[in-house]
Protein backbone atom coordinates (compact mmCIF):
# COMPACT_ATOMS: atom_id res chain seq x y z
CA UNK A 1 0.00 0.00 0.00
CA UNK A 2 1.14 3.76 -0.48
CA UNK A 3 2.49 5.10 2.26
CA UNK A 4 -0.12 7.70 3.77
CA UNK A 5 2.53 10.20 3.48
CA UNK A 6 3.61 9.75 0.04
CA UNK A 7 2.80 12.39 -2.48
CA UNK A 8 -0.73 10.99 -4.96
CA UNK A 9 -0.38 13.54 -7.54
CA UNK A 10 3.45 11.99 -9.20
CA UNK A 11 3.49 8.88 -10.67
CA UNK A 12 5.84 6.01 -8.69
CA UNK A 13 7.07 3.91 -11.10
CA UNK A 14 9.27 1.74 -8.33
CA UNK A 15 5.56 -0.18 -7.34
CA UNK A 16 4.02 -2.88 -8.24
CA UNK A 17 2.06 -2.21 -10.43
CA UNK A 18 2.65 1.03 -10.61
CA UNK A 19 0.85 4.11 -9.21
CA UNK A 20 -0.18 6.82 -11.74
CA UNK A 21 -2.02 10.05 -10.69
CA UNK A 22 -5.35 11.04 -12.72
CA UNK A 23 -3.51 13.22 -14.38
CA UNK A 24 -1.01 10.61 -16.28
CA UNK A 25 -1.28 10.21 -19.72
CA UNK A 26 -1.65 6.04 -21.54
CA UNK A 27 1.06 6.47 -23.98
CA UNK A 28 1.20 2.87 -24.86
CA UNK A 29 -0.40 3.24 -28.09
CA UNK A 30 1.36 6.47 -29.35
CA UNK A 31 4.83 4.95 -28.68
CA UNK A 32 3.55 1.11 -30.53
CA UNK A 33 2.88 2.81 -33.42
CA UNK A 34 5.36 5.40 -33.46
CA UNK A 35 8.10 2.14 -33.01
CA UNK A 36 6.66 0.55 -35.56
CA UNK A 37 6.68 3.53 -38.11
CA UNK A 38 10.66 3.17 -36.91
CA UNK A 39 11.11 -0.20 -37.30
CA UNK A 40 9.57 0.66 -41.37
CA UNK A 41 12.65 3.03 -41.68
CA UNK A 42 15.45 1.44 -40.24
CA UNK A 43 15.52 3.80 -37.07
CA UNK A 44 16.95 2.92 -34.34
CA UNK A 45 15.92 6.10 -32.35
CA UNK A 46 13.82 8.94 -32.97
CA UNK A 47 13.85 12.78 -31.59
CA UNK A 48 11.21 14.67 -30.97
CA UNK A 49 11.46 18.41 -30.09
CA UNK A 50 8.93 20.45 -28.51
CA UNK A 51 9.02 23.63 -30.89
CA UNK A 52 7.45 24.22 -34.82
CA UNK A 53 9.05 24.41 -37.90
CA UNK A 54 9.21 28.19 -37.64
CA UNK A 55 11.42 27.60 -34.17
CA UNK A 56 8.28 29.56 -32.46
CA UNK A 57 8.69 29.93 -28.63
CA UNK A 58 4.58 29.26 -28.39
CA UNK A 59 3.18 26.57 -31.18
CA UNK A 60 -0.01 25.64 -32.45
CA UNK A 61 -2.10 22.51 -31.44
CA UNK A 62 -1.63 20.83 -34.36
CA UNK A 63 2.65 21.17 -33.65
CA UNK A 64 2.41 19.83 -30.10
CA UNK A 65 3.62 16.27 -31.46
CA UNK A 66 5.81 16.11 -28.27
CA UNK A 67 2.73 16.84 -25.94
CA UNK A 68 0.64 13.74 -27.93
CA UNK A 69 3.21 11.73 -27.84
CA UNK A 70 4.56 11.82 -24.07
CA UNK A 71 1.39 13.74 -22.39
CA UNK A 72 3.74 16.35 -21.04
CA UNK A 73 2.33 19.82 -21.97
CA UNK A 74 5.41 22.30 -20.75
CA UNK A 75 6.54 24.43 -23.09
CA UNK A 76 10.31 23.05 -23.21
CA UNK A 77 11.38 19.63 -23.94
CA UNK A 78 13.01 16.87 -25.86
CA UNK A 79 11.58 12.86 -26.31
CA UNK A 80 13.96 10.36 -27.15
CA UNK A 81 12.02 6.76 -28.31
CA UNK A 82 14.21 3.50 -29.45
CA UNK A 83 12.99 -0.13 -29.60
CA UNK A 84 12.60 -0.62 -26.35
CA UNK A 85 13.11 2.77 -23.97
CA UNK A 86 11.58 6.19 -24.14
CA UNK A 87 12.89 9.16 -22.35
CA UNK A 88 12.09 12.85 -21.79
CA UNK A 89 14.71 16.25 -21.22
CA UNK A 90 13.17 19.23 -19.54
CA UNK A 91 14.26 21.84 -17.38
CA UNK A 92 13.53 21.99 -13.56
CA UNK A 93 10.52 24.31 -13.95
CA UNK A 94 8.44 21.69 -15.22
CA UNK A 95 9.80 18.76 -13.03
CA UNK A 96 7.12 18.12 -10.81
CA UNK A 97 4.21 18.68 -13.85
CA UNK A 98 6.37 15.47 -15.88
CA UNK A 99 5.99 13.65 -13.08
CA UNK A 100 2.35 14.03 -12.99
CA UNK A 101 2.12 14.18 -16.58
CA UNK A 102 4.14 11.30 -17.99
CA UNK A 103 3.52 7.49 -17.47
CA UNK A 104 5.92 4.63 -16.39
CA UNK A 105 7.43 4.47 -20.02
CA UNK A 106 8.74 7.45 -19.87
CA UNK A 107 12.42 8.09 -18.08
CA UNK A 108 12.19 11.92 -16.76
CA UNK A 109 16.04 13.48 -17.43
CA UNK A 110 16.05 16.36 -15.35
CA UNK A 111 18.47 18.10 -17.65
CA UNK A 112 18.41 20.03 -21.35
CA UNK A 113 21.77 19.63 -22.43
CA UNK A 114 22.18 18.35 -25.53
CA UNK A 115 25.26 15.90 -24.78
CA UNK A 116 23.31 14.30 -21.82
CA UNK A 117 21.25 13.42 -24.54
CA UNK A 118 23.47 11.92 -27.05
CA UNK A 119 25.47 10.09 -23.94
CA UNK A 120 21.71 8.49 -23.25
CA UNK A 121 21.25 7.54 -27.01
CA UNK A 122 24.56 6.21 -27.48
CA UNK A 123 24.26 3.92 -24.26
CA UNK A 124 20.55 2.92 -26.28
CA UNK A 125 21.61 2.79 -29.64
CA UNK A 126 24.25 -0.06 -30.59
CA UNK A 127 27.08 0.66 -33.29
CA UNK A 128 25.90 1.19 -37.06
CA UNK A 129 22.31 2.08 -35.50
CA UNK A 130 20.70 5.49 -37.47
CA UNK A 131 19.40 8.11 -34.89
CA UNK A 132 16.57 10.14 -37.04
CA UNK A 133 14.68 13.30 -36.74
CA UNK A 134 12.91 15.85 -39.23
CA UNK A 135 15.23 18.16 -40.38
CA UNK A 136 12.20 21.11 -40.36
CA UNK A 137 11.96 21.09 -36.41
CA UNK A 138 15.32 21.61 -35.33
CA UNK A 139 17.82 24.63 -35.88
CA UNK A 140 20.84 24.84 -37.13
CA UNK A 141 23.17 25.37 -34.10
CA UNK A 142 20.40 22.45 -32.36
CA UNK A 143 21.33 19.97 -35.69
CA UNK A 144 25.08 20.59 -35.46
CA UNK A 145 25.10 20.10 -31.16
CA UNK A 146 23.53 16.66 -31.90
CA UNK A 147 25.88 16.36 -34.72
CA UNK A 148 29.06 16.48 -32.69
CA UNK A 149 27.67 14.57 -29.62
CA UNK A 150 27.10 11.40 -32.01
CA UNK A 151 30.46 12.36 -34.30
CA UNK A 152 32.77 9.23 -34.63
CA UNK A 153 30.48 6.99 -32.61
CA UNK A 154 29.60 4.33 -35.39
CA UNK A 155 25.88 5.79 -35.13
CA UNK A 156 24.31 7.91 -38.24
CA UNK A 157 22.68 11.40 -37.63
CA UNK A 158 20.18 10.60 -40.49
CA UNK A 159 17.29 13.17 -41.48
CA UNK A 160 14.36 11.95 -42.50
CA UNK A 161 11.53 14.40 -44.00
CA UNK A 162 8.59 12.48 -43.43
CA UNK A 163 7.83 13.27 -39.92
CA UNK A 164 6.79 10.04 -38.01
CA UNK A 165 5.08 11.36 -35.05
CA UNK A 166 2.88 12.94 -37.26
CA UNK A 167 2.35 9.64 -39.35
CA UNK A 168 1.20 7.74 -36.61
CA UNK A 169 -1.05 10.71 -35.06
CA UNK A 170 -2.86 10.51 -38.80
CA UNK A 171 -6.20 12.28 -38.94
CA UNK A 172 -6.32 12.71 -35.29
CA UNK A 173 -3.65 15.60 -35.74
CA UNK A 174 -5.42 19.10 -35.66
CA UNK A 175 -6.02 20.66 -38.63
CA UNK A 176 -4.11 23.53 -40.15
CA UNK A 177 -5.38 27.01 -39.14
CA UNK A 178 -7.69 28.01 -41.54
CA UNK A 179 -8.72 31.92 -39.80
CA UNK A 180 -8.33 35.09 -41.68
CA UNK A 181 -4.80 36.82 -42.08
CA UNK A 182 -5.36 40.65 -41.97
CA UNK A 183 -3.65 43.91 -42.27
CA UNK A 184 -3.22 46.01 -39.20
CA UNK A 185 -4.20 49.28 -39.71
CA UNK A 186 -1.96 51.98 -40.58
CA UNK A 187 -2.84 54.16 -37.50
CA UNK A 188 -0.72 51.05 -35.49
CA UNK A 189 2.12 50.86 -37.45
CA UNK A 190 5.14 52.29 -37.51
CA UNK A 191 6.30 52.94 -41.32
CA UNK A 192 3.95 51.02 -44.10
CA UNK A 193 5.47 47.56 -45.59
CA UNK A 194 7.21 49.18 -48.57
CA UNK A 195 9.21 51.25 -46.89
CA UNK A 196 9.93 48.33 -44.66
CA UNK A 197 11.27 46.79 -47.41
CA UNK A 198 12.82 49.08 -48.90
CA UNK A 199 15.15 49.48 -45.23
CA UNK A 200 15.98 46.49 -45.67
CA UNK A 201 17.31 46.42 -49.25
CA UNK A 202 19.20 49.15 -48.61
CA UNK A 203 20.90 47.29 -45.92
CA UNK A 204 21.71 44.60 -48.07
CA UNK A 205 23.22 46.79 -50.92
CA UNK A 206 25.59 48.15 -47.87
CA UNK A 207 26.57 44.79 -46.60
CA UNK A 208 30.43 44.03 -47.29
CA UNK A 209 29.07 40.91 -48.87
CA UNK A 210 25.82 41.98 -51.43
CA UNK A 211 23.77 39.30 -50.40
CA UNK A 212 20.85 38.76 -52.84
CA UNK A 213 18.32 37.78 -50.88
CA UNK A 214 16.81 37.80 -47.00
CA UNK A 215 15.44 34.41 -45.83
CA UNK A 216 13.10 35.12 -43.09
CA UNK A 217 11.92 32.20 -40.97
CA UNK A 218 10.50 33.50 -37.77
CA UNK A 219 6.44 34.05 -38.08
CA UNK A 220 6.99 37.60 -36.51
CA UNK A 221 9.78 38.71 -39.11
CA UNK A 222 6.87 38.04 -42.02
CA UNK A 223 3.96 39.87 -39.64
CA UNK A 224 6.21 42.04 -39.04
CA UNK A 225 7.32 43.07 -42.53
CA UNK A 226 4.01 43.12 -44.24
CA UNK A 227 1.77 44.53 -41.24
CA UNK A 228 -0.17 41.54 -41.53
CA UNK A 229 -1.71 39.55 -37.96
CA UNK A 230 -3.40 36.31 -37.79
CA UNK A 231 -3.95 34.06 -34.84
CA UNK A 232 -2.68 30.58 -35.76
CA UNK A 233 -0.68 29.71 -32.73
CA UNK A 234 -3.13 31.41 -29.30
CA UNK A 235 -1.36 34.36 -27.49
CA UNK A 236 0.24 35.38 -30.47
CA UNK A 237 -0.61 37.75 -33.83
CA UNK A 238 1.19 35.61 -36.27
CA UNK A 239 0.65 33.15 -39.35
CA UNK A 240 2.67 30.36 -40.59
CA UNK A 241 4.29 31.77 -43.57
CA UNK A 242 7.97 32.40 -45.21
CA UNK A 243 9.48 35.15 -46.88
CA UNK A 244 12.35 35.36 -49.17
CA UNK A 245 12.90 39.41 -50.27
CA UNK A 246 15.76 39.83 -52.71
CA UNK A 247 16.62 42.78 -54.55
CA UNK A 248 13.99 43.12 -57.28
CA UNK A 249 11.53 40.76 -55.97
CA UNK A 250 9.13 39.53 -53.12
CA UNK A 251 7.77 35.98 -52.56
CA UNK A 252 5.35 35.33 -49.49
CA UNK A 253 4.83 31.70 -48.85
CA UNK A 254 1.66 31.21 -47.11
CA UNK A 255 -1.83 29.67 -47.52
CA UNK A 256 -3.14 32.91 -49.89
CA UNK A 257 -7.04 31.44 -49.39
CA UNK A 258 -6.82 32.75 -45.71
CA UNK A 259 -5.70 36.67 -47.01
CA UNK A 260 -8.39 38.85 -46.40
CA UNK A 261 -9.36 40.76 -49.62
CA UNK A 262 -7.99 44.26 -48.16
CA UNK A 263 -4.37 42.32 -47.29
CA UNK A 264 -4.26 40.71 -50.71
CA UNK A 265 -5.06 44.51 -52.34
CA UNK A 266 -1.95 46.22 -50.28
CA UNK A 267 0.78 42.92 -50.79
CA UNK A 268 -0.49 43.05 -54.99
CA UNK A 269 -1.00 46.73 -55.39
CA UNK A 270 2.65 47.20 -57.09
CA UNK A 271 2.20 44.93 -59.12
CA UNK A 272 4.11 43.98 -61.28
CA UNK A 273 7.49 45.73 -60.47
CA UNK A 274 10.03 45.25 -57.39
CA UNK A 275 7.28 46.20 -54.40
CA UNK A 276 5.11 43.57 -55.78
CA UNK A 277 4.35 40.63 -53.21
CA UNK A 278 3.71 37.06 -55.33
CA UNK A 279 1.72 35.19 -53.47
CA UNK A 280 3.35 31.37 -53.76
CA UNK A 281 1.97 28.19 -51.59
CA UNK A 282 3.40 27.54 -47.99
CA UNK A 283 4.85 24.17 -48.72
CA UNK A 284 7.12 25.14 -51.81
CA UNK A 285 9.37 27.27 -49.41
CA UNK A 286 12.07 24.96 -49.61
CA UNK A 287 11.71 24.08 -53.56
CA UNK A 288 11.68 27.74 -54.46
CA UNK A 289 14.71 28.21 -52.21
CA UNK A 290 16.57 25.40 -53.60
CA UNK A 291 16.15 26.51 -57.31
CA UNK A 292 16.73 30.24 -56.02
CA UNK A 293 20.00 28.61 -54.58
CA UNK A 294 21.36 27.53 -57.95
CA UNK A 295 21.55 30.73 -59.29
CA UNK A 296 24.44 33.37 -58.83
CA UNK A 297 23.07 33.94 -55.21
CA UNK A 298 24.17 34.77 -51.48
CA UNK A 299 21.45 34.27 -49.38
CA UNK A 300 21.12 36.03 -46.21
CA UNK A 301 19.43 34.71 -43.37
CA UNK A 302 19.11 34.27 -39.00
CA UNK A 303 20.23 30.75 -37.82
CA UNK A 304 18.12 31.34 -34.26
CA UNK A 305 14.91 30.90 -36.54
CA UNK A 306 16.16 28.87 -39.91
CA UNK A 307 15.58 24.96 -39.84
CA UNK A 308 18.18 23.21 -41.16
CA UNK A 309 15.57 21.14 -43.08
CA UNK A 310 16.05 24.85 -44.95
CA UNK A 311 19.78 25.80 -44.52
CA UNK A 312 20.86 22.48 -46.17
CA UNK A 313 19.35 23.26 -49.32
CA UNK A 314 21.55 26.37 -49.84
CA UNK A 315 25.44 25.66 -50.36
CA UNK A 316 27.65 27.21 -47.97
CA UNK A 317 29.27 29.29 -50.02
CA UNK A 318 25.98 31.34 -50.76
CA UNK A 319 25.27 31.59 -47.24
CA UNK A 320 25.45 34.61 -45.51
CA UNK A 321 24.41 33.86 -41.50
CA UNK A 322 24.06 36.21 -38.80
CA UNK A 323 22.02 35.26 -35.54
CA UNK A 324 19.09 37.46 -36.33
CA UNK A 325 18.11 38.52 -39.49
CA UNK A 326 18.38 41.70 -40.41
CA UNK A 327 14.28 41.99 -40.42
CA UNK A 328 14.43 40.82 -36.75
CA UNK A 329 16.91 43.91 -35.72
CA UNK A 330 14.85 46.57 -37.32
CA UNK A 331 11.97 45.02 -35.89
CA UNK A 332 13.79 45.58 -32.45
CA UNK A 333 14.06 49.40 -33.24
CA UNK A 334 11.11 51.49 -32.15
CA UNK A 335 10.70 54.37 -34.19
CA UNK A 336 8.87 57.90 -32.53
CA UNK A 337 5.49 56.25 -33.56
CA UNK A 338 5.55 52.67 -32.66
CA UNK A 339 7.32 54.03 -29.24
CA UNK A 340 4.04 56.48 -28.83
CA UNK A 341 1.57 53.02 -29.49
CA UNK A 342 3.38 51.48 -27.13
CA UNK A 343 2.94 53.76 -24.29
CA UNK A 344 -0.17 54.40 -25.15
CA UNK A 345 -0.68 50.46 -24.73
CA UNK A 346 0.44 50.30 -21.23
CA UNK A 347 -1.31 53.42 -20.23
CA UNK A 348 -4.75 51.53 -20.93
CA UNK A 349 -3.14 48.17 -19.62
CA UNK A 350 -2.38 50.05 -16.32
CA UNK A 351 -6.24 51.31 -16.16
CA UNK A 352 -7.15 47.67 -16.47
CA UNK A 353 -5.09 46.06 -13.18
CA UNK A 354 -5.97 49.50 -11.52
CA UNK A 355 -9.52 48.59 -11.68
CA UNK A 356 -8.24 45.15 -11.07
CA UNK A 357 -6.27 45.83 -7.56
CA UNK A 358 -9.55 48.07 -6.79
CA UNK A 359 -11.67 44.96 -7.36
CA UNK A 360 -9.32 42.62 -5.06
CA UNK A 361 -9.22 44.89 -2.41
CA UNK A 362 -13.06 44.73 -2.52
CA UNK A 363 -13.03 40.99 -3.11
CA UNK A 364 -10.43 38.96 -1.15
CA UNK A 365 -11.66 39.85 2.42
CA UNK A 366 -15.23 38.75 1.26
CA UNK A 367 -13.67 35.17 0.09
CA UNK A 368 -15.17 35.79 -3.17
CA UNK A 369 -12.49 34.84 -5.30
CA UNK A 370 -9.92 32.50 -5.97
CA UNK A 371 -6.74 32.50 -8.17
CA UNK A 372 -9.02 31.47 -11.46
CA UNK A 373 -11.41 34.03 -11.15
CA UNK A 374 -9.38 36.42 -10.87
CA UNK A 375 -7.61 36.09 -14.11
CA UNK A 376 -10.78 35.63 -15.39
CA UNK A 377 -11.73 39.08 -14.08
CA UNK A 378 -8.79 40.96 -14.76
CA UNK A 379 -8.89 39.59 -18.74
CA UNK A 380 -12.60 40.95 -18.71
CA UNK A 381 -11.27 44.04 -17.43
CA UNK A 382 -8.46 44.19 -20.35
CA UNK A 383 -10.84 43.07 -22.73
CA UNK A 384 -13.13 46.06 -22.03
CA UNK A 385 -10.24 48.42 -23.05
CA UNK A 386 -10.19 50.01 -26.02
CA UNK A 387 -8.17 48.30 -29.00
CA UNK A 388 -7.82 44.71 -27.08
CA UNK A 389 -7.02 41.78 -28.83
CA UNK A 390 -6.63 39.87 -26.27
CA UNK A 391 -3.98 38.85 -23.17
CA UNK A 392 -0.28 38.17 -24.67
CA UNK A 393 -0.05 34.53 -22.40
CA UNK A 394 -2.54 33.28 -20.58
CA UNK A 395 -2.92 34.60 -16.88
CA UNK A 396 -0.26 33.53 -14.18
CA UNK A 397 -2.40 34.97 -11.42
CA UNK A 398 -1.55 33.96 -7.91
CA UNK A 399 -0.47 31.24 -5.80
CA UNK A 400 -1.82 29.79 -2.39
Amino acid sequence: PQAASARTDVRDCSVDPPYLPPTATNTMAQLTALRGTMRAHGIHAYIVPSTDAHMSEYIAERDSRLGWLTGFTGSAGTGVVTQDKAALWTDSRYWTQAERQLDCNWELQRTTWIESIGLWILEAVPVGGNISLDPFLFSIDTWNSYSRALHGSGRTLLPIETNLVDQVWGDQRPPPASSEIYSLPPAFTGSSWQEKVAGIRQQMEQHVRRPTAVLLSGLEETAWLFNLRGDDIPYNPVFYAYTLLTNTTISLFVNETRLAAAARQSLQAGCPGPLCVQLQEYGQARTHLRHYAQGNVTVWLGTEYTTYGLYSVIPQEKLLEDSYSPVMLAKAVKNTKEQKLLRAAHVRDAVAVIQYLLWLEKMVPQGQVDEFSGAQHIDTLRQAQEHSRGPSFQSISASG
